[in-house]
């Protein structure tokens, strides 16, 4: 399953701060009809993601009854990305793109 989606970068200052981006509520409907066959648990689902030239694998957290994307550091500094910043961010279920 590939999606792709826009979506703005924020901060979560709590116990371990991290920079994310949202998915949509329509591309979190279509991931949670996939999550049964990818899931490792707690709800967290494996992804290649993409921002502009940068790849990286992750996984998408689930937050309040969506998907939220992390954002490494070094994708931040790739990509001269901030708190702010609208993105395009491109996800591949379970595996490489």
């Amino acid at each position: 399953m590939e999606l792709e989606f826009s979506g703005e970068i924020w901060f979560w200052r709590g116990p371990a701060p991290w920079h994310f981006v949202t998915v949509p509520e329509d591309q979190c409907h279509e991931l949670e009809a996939a999550s049964s066959m990818v899931s490792y648990g707690w709800g967290m689902i494996p992804v290649t993601a993409r921002i502009g030239s940068t790849a990286w694998t992750t996984s998408l957290w689930p937050k309040d009854g969506r998907y939220i994307v992390p954002i490494r550091t070094n994708v931040r500094k790739a990509e001269n990305l901030d708190v702010g910043d609208s993105v395009r961010v491109s996800l591949t279920v379970g595996g490489l793109s």
